[in-house]
């Protein structure tokens, strides 16, 4: 018997009485979703199987045989099949997979598309499971997006940059020079994550590390309005000035 539903397979998981009667539901869904993978190719019905599949994978049971499923998923037109997909695809794969190269062609198209949302989501994925390969082919579009106009897709990039330097340090000298703008930026969350990118350069360039004593300056000024001005709306957390 499958639940259909999310909510339904929550609900009855939640009236199991012993660990014996919840392993027989998860067992029971787990073959209706395998079941629908095989005979049913609507992405309605697949957006449904995968949102179970994770609440699955939370409750401790293994579900990989939903990763092409979710790859799937991200490859969609739509934001919230992507949102889910992608979300699958964070869980349910790691760098070390060869089905994550199926992946790259995903998120390069989602790069380029006008919807900043889904750029963001593509990021976001990257950050967390690019592999060395996947960091190399994908290296230039996050490059690009560095220079984005919006400083949501800036933070996400240098965030993103972090994780392909850590995978593939020859790519590091490529981005020393990124470092300056994003530290400077006005945006608090750009900064951050400028802060982590040139750590991480740091690491692995010579020439950032003379760049990182180069900025030295433009941090301690940041620190000092941080700790001097008053603390706008958007960054106080209890009157403490981003202390983040």
């Amino acid at each position: 018997m499958s639940f259909f539903r999310l909510k339904d397979l929550i609900r009855a998981v939640r009236v199991c009485k012993t660990a014996t009667d919840e392993r027989n539901v998860i067992r029971r869904e787990s073959a209706a979703i395998r079941t629908s993978f095989k005979e049913v190719e609507s992405q309605d019905a697949r957006f449904v199987n995968v949102q179970k599949l994770l609440y699955i994978y939370l409750l401790g049971f293994p579900v990989q045989f939903g990763q092409l499923e979710c790859l799937k998923l991200a490859a969609s037109a739509r934001f919230s099949d992507k949102r889910v997909g992608y979300l699958g695809v964070t869980l349910l794969l790691d760098e070390k997979q060869d089905i994550l190269t199926l992946l790259t062609n995903s998120l390069k198209n989602d790069m380029n598309n006008p919807d900043d949302y889904i750029v963001g989501l593509a990021l976001s994925t990257l950050s967390c499971v690019a592999s060395a390969e996947v960091a190399n082919d994908l290296a230039d579009e996050v490059e690009r997006l560095l220079d984005s106009p919006r400083s949501y897709l800036r933070k996400k990039a240098a965030l993103a940059a972090v994780r392909i330097v850590r995978r593939e340090p020859d790519l590091a000298d490529a981005f020393v020079r990124r470092a300056g703008p994003l530290i400077s930026d006005r945006h608090h969350g750009v900064q951050t994550a400028g802060v982590a990118l040139l750590e991480e350069l740091c690491m692995h360039s010579q020439e950032a590390l003379e760049a990182g004593r180069a900025l030295v300056p433009t941090l301690v000024r940041q620190l000092r309005t941080l700790a001097t001005t008053e603390a706008a709306p958007e960054h106080s957390v209890r009157g403490i000035n981003d202390p983040f």
